[in-house]
């Protein structure tokens, strides 16, 4: 038989046997199996669902032992909240600014760039689906003013660097599917950086709203209400009866102890200098300087407890005097030129080679002097309207400074820097070219700073988790009361009901517009672990700061990093994928 006979087999059995010819079963043809069209239908993008939970679950206990032993070492009392603060401060200054260097200005180019400007319509849809979503589960929980805010900070305020830049790395090294067809010759450290990128954009957005709405409104001091203003005014009232009390007794105690009259006399004098009012000058040793508060990684210079405020900004005695020496030096008015004079206090110059240094100090004063009083020559003779214009364009142009000086932080910096490099090809040759200089002395270099990054951040992550998640014993009546329901409410708000409402529309997004960032895969998965991710460590930051239910923050941050953190990743990863799928 040289072809496929399709008669039944009963009528072919039948006409094989009249014809003589010995029955062969293999060619009767055999009806599909309803298992192969099965497996003809599943997906062949991503592992099986058993593989996948493995993969998921190494990926997370990855995070987990590597921040395992900060938190150990937190609880055992050998890396307390200032060597924290330290270690993450150090982390935002200088490795993290160079993981992003390495993996941003080796991967992009102009054509990705233009594509980036979908992530703030994904951040702004995001943030106003956590805020409804929070609200209204408020208003069923039957919350105050104060207590629906911290339950909208916690979900509308979610973590974007620590856990998910851990996430993203090692979903990149472990899952196969990741690879975006777009790209010739696609790897994974490929995925990993533009993970980081998708990421560090998110981040950004995230620290400005978290600094500005949530630090000032959302999770705002208690006197700010008005139903907590009368409870302030007796607790402030309150104090202020036991401090006078304290201090009339010291100083009747001090009268009885001195015998002679010089050291009544002394003590009378002390009585009047502190009756007319308080010295103008304080102690810097009796400033009372608050511990260092919860350290993160990634902390913007907008925030105001971050390294640089923490070491100038700790007092208001030293607000005022950078004031008072930024308007004495700053934009003041162009009328405030230093005109040349002889002031007298010019130092000695040493002789010999000592003396060049202090040479070249005066003669640059000098030319400074010299240009400025030239200026203030200039301007004076120029007519009102001009000079008016002028000064105006200066303010202008000291608030934008202000504004960039105060937003900026290092990792921006180098985020701009890598963006700079990218766009200029002959710059990304440079830096990156394989047994070039540049390479393999300055590239190498930030490389190997970058390898520090992710490991310090999950260390400062467990030392954060242990820190926060300890018994305190400063809840008043209220968290006491409340403190359950707020933390079941902030976990719905954050880990559940956000990413039921995100998800359909990320996989529409996916699917229907036109944007080709949208098919690369590792960006899905970004998205979908930012819409379920667990609360910022931030917030507990901020929360120790203006003294915001801090124990159920620890029981929010114990719950959402420890507890659920597995079920949900292994979830948002499973749906990324499958909107990866269906939008193909």
């Amino acid at each position: 038989m040289g072809y496929l006979d399709i008669r039944s087999p009963t009528s072919l059995r039948l006409s094989m046997a009249a014809s003589g010819e010995p029955f062969d079963q293999t060619l009767i043809p055999s009806a599909p199996s309803p298992f192969v069209i099965f497996k003809k239908n599943t997906h062949d993008s991503h592992p099986s669902i058993d593989h996948l939970i493995l993969l998921v679950f190494g990926a997370v206990l990855e995070v987990v032992c590597v921040s395992l032993p900060g938190y150990i070492i937190a609880r055992l009392g050998h890396f307390d909240a200032d060597k924290q603060k330290f270690l993450a401060n150090l982390n935002v200054m200088l490795f993290t600014p160079c993981l992003i260097f390495t993996k941003l200005a080796s991967q992009l180019n102009s054509d990705k760039l233009v594509e980036l400007g979908v992530i703030p319509i994904i951040f702004v849809i995001q943030t106003l689906v956590s805020y409804a979503v929070s609200r209204i589960v408020a208003k069923c929980f039957r919350f105050n003013n104060r207590a629906s805010n911290f339950v909208t900070a916690m979900g509308v305020f979610g973590n974007s660097n620590s856990l998910p830049i851990s996430l993203v790395i090692s979903l990149s090294q472990t899952l196969k599917g990741l690879h975006w067809d777009k790209i010739p010759g696609d790897n994974d450290d490929e995925v990993a950086a533009r993970g980081i990128l998708y990421l560090m954009i998110f981040q950004q957005l995230g620290q400005l709203v978290r600094w500005s709405w949530g630090y000032h409104v959302l999770l705002a001091t208690k006197d700010k209400y008005p139903e907590y203003q009368n409870e302030a005014i007796e607790e402030g009232r309150h104090n202020g009866e036991i401090y006078r009390d304290e201090e009339a007794e010291g100083l009747l105690i001090t009268g009885l102890d001195d015998d002679n009259n010089e050291a009544g006399d002394e003590d009378e004098g002390t009585i009047i200098a502190a009756l007319s009012g308080p010295p103008s000058q304080s102690d810097d040793s009796e400033v009372y300087e608050p511990a260092g508060r919860t350290p993160v990684a990634g902390t913007s210079r907008a925030s105001p407890n971050d390294s640089e405020d923490d070491e100038h900004d700790g007092s208001p005695h030293k607000t005022s005097i950078r004031a008072n020496v930024a308007s004495s030096n700053g934009l003041d008015g162009i009328m405030s030129f230093p005109r040349i004079g002889n002031t007298g206090d010019e130092p000695e110059i040493p002789s010999g080679i000592k003396g060049l240094r202090v040479r070249a100090s005066l003669s640059l004063k000098r030319s400074q002097a010299c240009i400025s009083t030239r200026l203030a020559q200039i301007y004076d003779a120029l007519p009102q309207p001009l000079q008016a214009t002028l000064l105006f364009f200066q303010v202008v142009g000291k608030k934008v400074h202000s504004f960039v000086w105060e937003f900026m932080n290092p990792p921006l910096w180098a985020m701009l820097l890598a963006v700079l490099v990218a766009s200029v090809p002959d710059l990304q040759r440079l830096f990156f070219e394989e047994d070039s200089f540049v390479k393999t002395s300055v590239t190498s270099a930030i490389s190997s700073s970058a390898g520090v990054a992710v490991p310090l951040i999950l260390v400062v992550l467990g030392a954060n988790l242990a820190r926060n998640t300890q018994k305190r014993d400063a809840a008043d009546a209220e968290e006491k009361e409340i403190g359950t329901r707020l933390l079941v409410a902030s976990l719905i708000c954050r880990m559940l009901l956000p990413t039921l409402i995100m998800a359909p529309i990320l996989a529409l997004f996916a699917k229907y517009v036109p944007i080709s960032i949208l098919d690369d895969p590792i960006f899905v998965i970004v998205c979908f672990l930012l819409t379920g991710a667990p609360s910022a460590l931030q917030l507990a930051q901020i929360c120790q700061i203006n003294n915001v239910y801090e124990v159920v923050m620890g029981k929010i941050l114990f719950q959402s990093y420890v507890i659920w953190i597995l079920p949900s990743t292994l979830v948002l990863v499973m749906c990324a994928l499958e909107v990866v799928e269906w939008a193909k």
